[in-house]
């Protein structure tokens, strides 16, 4: 084979160096297969063409056990890793929605958001570690550092500040805005705390409302 063969050989090929391009060129696929990107032999990256499932992954081991989940987004290194049959999920950071299997319709974004959730379904966590211990709990929002970060199986609590409602368990229907907002709260139901630290050290007392600064 002739010097000049080899040479076009090679120039079709992608180089590690860089290519000169066309405006036509393009990297992708052009048959009815999803593109699949991977490092270190491991899906780090998913483009899927089919509308049935749609799902959508950059980083290092996305929905790495997905078996029938669908419209999931994933974007950081192993979000959504251990997710199979959930569907409609998007999380976007480092371990975020790690552990989450079949739950749907969960929003993590955040390193740690969501990271322990299995079955809970239609949480929105916003923030690091927010929701991080979620694993059942349904109908949540949290906003911030720590909001709601030990919630396992509580449903329909709102905090929004950074460790609101942080040590709440299994408690629901709380409504926590501020800094460290309902901090302490575990198992309560039903309590409002509005203002920085408010309901604070509440651990016993039910249908509270607080207003303002270190209130109750």
């Amino acid at each position: 084979m002739s010097a000049k063969i080899i040479s076009i050989v090679c120039n079709a090929q992608w180089q590690l160096t860089g290519n000169s391009i066309s405006s036509t060129d393009f990297l992708g696929s052009t048959n009815s297969q999803p593109l699949t990107i991977k490092v270190n032999n491991l899906r780090s990256g998913l483009i899927d063409y089919d509308g049935s499932k749609a799902n959508t992954t950059f980083g290092y081991q996305i929905l790495q056990a997905n078996t029938t989940g669908h419209n999931n987004t994933g974007v950081g290194y192993t979000s959504l890793y251990s997710n199979t049959s959930g569907e409609y999920n998007t999380a976007a950071g480092y371990n975020s929605l790690y552990h989450n299997t079949t739950g749907l319709s969960n929003t993590g974004m955040g390193s740690f958001a969501l990271y322990s959730n299995t079955t809970g379904i239609k949480n929105t966590a916003i923030g690091l570690s927010s929701l991080y211990a979620n694993s059942s709990g349904n109908y949540n929002v949290a906003s911030g550092l720590s909001a709601l970060a030990f919630n396992s199986s509580g449903d329909n609590n709102v905090a929004y500040g950074s460790n609101s409602l942080k040590n709440n368990t299994s408690g629901a229907g709380n409504v926590a805005m501020g800094y460290q907002s309902l901090f302490t709260n575990t198992t309560v139901s039903n309590l409002t705390a509005l203002g920085y630290e408010a309901l604070y050290s509440n651990s016993s007392g039910t249908e509270n409302t607080a207003v303002g600064y270190r209130s109750l």
